[in-house]
């Protein structure tokens, strides 16, 4: 552990701010590439021999979830978590149920119908990490949005514990929110059964969750065969608060996104040094007191920063320009400054609104665009798992209107094909002009 200095504004580096290092990318990257090669080539044996070498479980038949382990794991999860599960999953339900979007068809005066039908994925793949901490909370995130949606099958793969089982929480919470299938499967090989396919496991239609650099680079490499929702990295905080803030209270959640990853990201701005000099000596006291404190520790070394800026407007401005997961927004007045957020996964407003409600029990989703994606991506919705499609119904009326300005514009892009298209519907020569019919009678 050691003492922040802190930093001013000028002397920021924001893509420091970003920068994560994952060790040789490139062998990574080829080192992900021969697993999904090695998965769609063998399927089942590949999965099942990585996840021996990786997770030191071997599984001699299906790594699918029997119905009996559902039983038991809803026998052994304590009943008061499962109280808090179902509110949470009830209360994410109730926030999504508001974004979801209907078709719509509008018919206008001139005969035509335009419009939009939204409809729900078939199949989607959720990830959800397992490791130290595997995360029930995961679940919830990922699948209430695909079961508000109206998805048909829900498939979960998370890895297995040593001893080969899942940890009851994570069943009891998939349980809840509709998942209809679930492979103990992790990592890269994980993300290519999901992607292509096994004897056992079906394809699906988007892959969604958070996982490691393996996840993470697997993802990315069967975008195009399946849909992903985002490649999201280590977890990020940042901070803007003024001298109204408790130092306490700003280092508790400084070290609640430090505890995830050595990676983790915990900034703080703010235009009162002290306060900045005194919450880096309440990190530095309450960090030995987490049971994740090796993680913590290193993450706040490595990747932990406090930025003196002249004034709140300043700071506002480093925010957007980092574009954070998470962003705490601990000014008086909050509602004054949050118009000008413009680059943010989730903003969480006031002192007490501390990020891990939003990761656990508010109702918004907790996967969040990371690494800065916040500048162009956005949180996991029940939009992320539907399809978008166009309706277009034209009248003869509305086609003898338009059929000169569209056979212009094709013409004029060298699409001949185009325009013949609508000229063989809309036009034929009478005494050597073009007059505009439509046959039958029909638009």
């Amino acid at each position: 552990m050691m003492n922040k200095k802190i930093i001013a504004f000028r002397d920021v580096d924001k893509t420091r701010l970003l920068r994560k290092s994952y060790g040789d990318e490139q062998a990574l990257d080829k080192a992900v590439s021969d697993i999904l090669r090695d998965v769609r080539t063998r399927g089942d044996e590949a999965v099942a021999a990585y996840t021996e070498r990786f997770d030191g479980v071997r599984f001699d038949g299906s790594c699918r979830v029997s119905n009996r382990e559902f039983e038991e794991a809803l026998r052994l999860v304590d009943p008061i978590v499962f109280r808090h599960l179902e509110q949470a999953r009830d209360n994410v339900r109730d926030f999504h149920l508001k974004q979801k979007r209907v078709s719509w068809l509008e018919p206008r005066a001139d005969g035509c119908v335009l419009g939009q039908l939204f409809i729900p994925l078939r199949r989607v793949g959720v990830y959800v990490p397992g490791g130290t901490a595997p995360l029930a909370s995961s679940v919830v995130m990922n699948a209430v949005p695909a079961l508000v949606a109206g998805v048909e099958e829900i498939v979960m793969a998370t890895p297995p514990r040593s001893d080969g089982s899942l940890a009851p929480e994570v069943l009891a919470a998939a349980s809840l929110c509709g998942v209809t299938e679930i492979y103990k499967m992790g990592g890269a090989q994980g993300i290519a059964a999901l992607a292509y396919g096994t004897a056992s496991v079906a394809a699906v239609d988007k892959i969604t969750g958070p996982g490691n650099v393996f996840v993470t680079l697997a993802k990315k490499q069967v975008y195009g065969t399946v849909d992903i929702d985002m490649l999201a990295g280590p977890s990020e905080i940042m901070i803007l608060a003024d001298s109204g803030g408790v130092p306490r209270e700003l280092a508790a959640d400084l070290l609640s996104q430090a505890e995830h990853d050595v990676l983790a990201s915990a900034i703080l701005v703010s235009p009162d040094e002290g306060l900045l000099r005194e919450t880096v000596a309440e990190v530095e006291r309450q960090l030995p007191l987490l049971p994740r404190r090796e993680i913590a520790d290193r993450a706040w070394t490595e990747y932990g920063a406090t930025i003196l800026v002249e004034d709140l407007a300043q700071g506002m401005e480093l925010v957007n320009a980092v574009a954070p997961e998470h962003f705490e927004l601990v000014v008086e007045d909050p509602y004054l400054w949050l118009g000008k957020v413009r680059n943010a996964g989730a903003v969480f407003v006031g002192r007490c609104s501390p990020e891990p409600v939003g990761d656990y029990f508010a109702g918004p989703n907790h996967i969040l665009p990371t690494g800065g994606s916040a500048r162009f991506s956005s949180v996991l919705d029940v939009d992320a798992f539907m399809k978008k499609t166009s309706v277009v119904h034209y009248s003869a009326e509305a086609l003898r209107r338009d059929a000169g300005a569209i056979v212009a514009l094709a013409r004029k892009e060298g699409l001949e094909g185009h325009a013949r298209a609508v000229e063989v519907r809309t036009m034929t020569m009478d005494n050597g002009q073009w007059t505009m019919t439509m046959d039958n009678g029909q638009g």
